[in-house]
């Protein structure tokens, strides 16, 4: 499913980044270029971002967000 309207990014695209080590919402933007038109997808994104951490690295995905 397409989650970036803007920049046709993928659900899998993201879930595929955010599972690699230290993957943050800045790291989706740089190279996903998720967010950086209309924005309307950050929040899925984020959410997405946050499924996809271990437990312990949730709580400061978290609060970055």
């Amino acid at each position: 499913m397409i989650i970036c309207v803007c920049k046709r990014v993928s659900d899998k695209a993201i879930r595929e980044r955010a599972s690699q080590p230290a993957c943050a919402l800045r790291d989706l933007r740089r190279e996903l270029c998720v967010g950086t038109q209309c924005g309307k997808c950050l929040p899925d994104a984020l959410q997405i971002l946050r499924e996809q951490q271990p437990k312990k690295l949730r709580s400061a995905v978290s609060r970055v967000a």
